[in-house]
């Protein structure tokens, strides 16, 4: 498994707890998601593998900070 993936620390979900989970976008951005509820971030863009970790670290502040979508009913 990647390392970015498991090394970066990431709050429990800000709207019902559960696991977060960090995901690579097929090799341009990376997002970070619930695993019970769906909530998620904005895609963090990268465009080369210099700005990779720095697109992992952004994801997971954005998450870190409670700024998510909720994929429920009115999204």
């Amino acid at each position: 498994m990647d390392p970015i993936l498991t090394s970066i620390p990431l709050q429990d979900c800000p709207l019902c707890g559960g696991p977060a989970i960090m995901h690579e976008e097929g090799g341009w951005a990376f997002s970070v998601y619930c695993g019970d509820c769906g909530a998620h971030t904005a895609l963090a863009e990268f465009r080369a593998a210099e700005e990779r970790q720095q697109a992992a670290e952004a994801a997971a502040y954005t998450w870190n900070l409670g700024k998510v979508v909720h994929p429920g009913p009115g999204e």
